[in-house]
């Protein structure tokens, strides 16, 4: 099954936060799990040498993915911003003109893609 939406999206920690931003992503993965029945996958991976924070969220449509911007995500954004410089962020599927605008407006690097090609198993 290919998900409508998928998030990819870097996060570089400050100096010394690399062990806070990956604490706070445990919290954002375990919340998603256990309240966002939309979030179909979420996936971290860190570079120990370059302090940074590599996620990958795919969602069931762009309801799921609007409902973790508007919730989860907010509710961290602002610790996020105080220890880590955000971006890019590639949203990627069909995204709705008002997550655009938001994405856009939160001045993250957001890009945008439509599905091309690819297969699931």
């Amino acid at each position: 099954m290919l998900a409508a939406e998928a998030v990819a999206k870097r996060l570089t920690a400050k100096p010394g936060k690399l062990g806070e931003l990956k604490t706070i992503y445990e919290t954002v993965r375990d919340e998603m799990e256990a309240n966002e029945p939309g979030a179909l996958k979420m996936e971290c991976y860190f570079t120990d040498d370059a302090g940074e924070l590599i996620v990958h969220d795919v969602f069931a449509n762009g309801d799921a993915l609007g409902f973790h911007l508007g919730v989860t995500a907010a509710r961290h954004f602002p610790k996020l911003a105080e220890i880590a410089v955000p971006g890019p962020f590639f949203f990627c599927g069909d995204v709705p003109d008002e997550l655009r605008q938001a994405a856009e407006g939160m001045n993250m690097g957001a890009v945008f893609g439509t599905h091309a090609f690819g297969f699931a198993r």
